[in-house]
């Protein structure tokens, strides 16, 4: 392995831990404000912060004369998708915020994982074929989901089923993100999404919760971890890490957003999980990491499959 590539692997491996401790902080800014007050402000920190990275690249862009109306164009271009993703992004962030006023991080973290396995399931749907491997992905990660958090009553906690509920909207994400994304600039699209999202999270903030300076003082620091590292800072790794990173090493790195989250939870928070629940965790990681990885005679390829958060 080359230093470059070495390097890239790294800061995905710092990109997926922004990610996972994420969850700690949304617990933490969970038990503040409400879920849509909290969501609200954190994307629109996270579009504000793109901002330096969108406008510098647009001034490298200037060397091409016809450079200005390009980008016009594609302003115009990016609104629409950029608002729809930004919808199905508030579905997925609402619910996962509310889920994590009733479950712990660590188990959020692994369940919200799940889109993973859930984007080649809905692929099905669309006429796309998934190899054996995605099938046993998803036979382990059900599995898994069912030791972590069905209980002896056959029954699921509210806060479990609503991150699970989330995951499909996760992954209705990356579809709809991974059918735009080759045809508008990424960087304006992430700033849009959060925009849109941040826009409609306050709007319901304003209608269905009551919003405070004390409150939103309180869960000022899980606020600014979630806008500016977990959206700002984790995206421009993310994309200065890419340009050098195989796409398999980078979906299995990212991946482990799932176990810096449960370590996040049983370091910051004190969280405990019954051994069912780690062997559940450890299955549905599994899962996660089979369902990513598609097996040819003479070589192991990703799927692709990259959260933009």
């Amino acid at each position: 392995m080359n230093n470059k590539r070495l390097r890239a692997n790294m800061i995905l491996l710092l990109t997926s831990a922004i990610w996972g401790f994420a969850f700690v902080a949304q617990r933490v800014g969970s038990q503040y404000v409400g879920a849509f007050t909290f969501n609200g402000i954190r994307f629109a920190l996270g579009s504000i912060s793109l901002l330096p990275l969108i406008i510098y690249f647009d001034k490298k862009k200037k060397n091409d004369s016809s450079n200005e109306n390009n980008i016009e164009v594609s302003v115009k271009k990016i609104i629409v998708p950029g608002v729809l993703i930004g919808a199905i992004l508030f579905a997925g962030s609402t619910l996962q915020q509310i889920g994590l006023t009733y479950t712990t991080a660590g188990k959020a973290s692994f369940i919200t994982g799940l889109y993973m396995v859930v984007v080649p399931i809905i692929e099905i749907f669309l006429g796309h074929k998934i190899g054996k491997n995605s099938w046993i992905g998803v036979g382990l990660a059900v599995a898994g989901l069912y030791l972590l958090s069905v209980n002896e009553n056959f029954s699921i906690s509210y806060g479990d089923f609503l991150e699970v509920i989330g995951s499909v909207f996760w992954a209705a994400h990356i579809l709809v993100i991974d059918y735009f994304s080759n045809k508008v600039d990424s960087l304006k699209l992430s700033c849009i999404q959060c925009a849109t999202c941040s826009f409609l999270s306050l709007i319901s903030a304003l209608i269905l919760e009551q919003i405070t300076m004390s409150s939103i003082s309180s869960a000022l620091i899980p606020i600014l971890y979630g806008g500016f590292l977990s959206v700002g800072v984790a995206y421009t790794l993310q994309v200065v890490a890419q340009k050098d990173a195989k796409p398999s090493h980078a979906a299995i790195i990212l991946s482990m957003e799932s176990v810096f989250g449960a370590v996040g939870g049983a370091v910051l928070l004190g969280e405990i999980m019954s051994t069912r629940g780690y062997i559940g965790c450890i299955l549905i990681l599994g899962g996660i990491l089979l369902s990513q990885i598609k097996f040819s005679p003479n070589q192991i390829i990703s799927q692709g499959i990259i959260r933009d958060e």
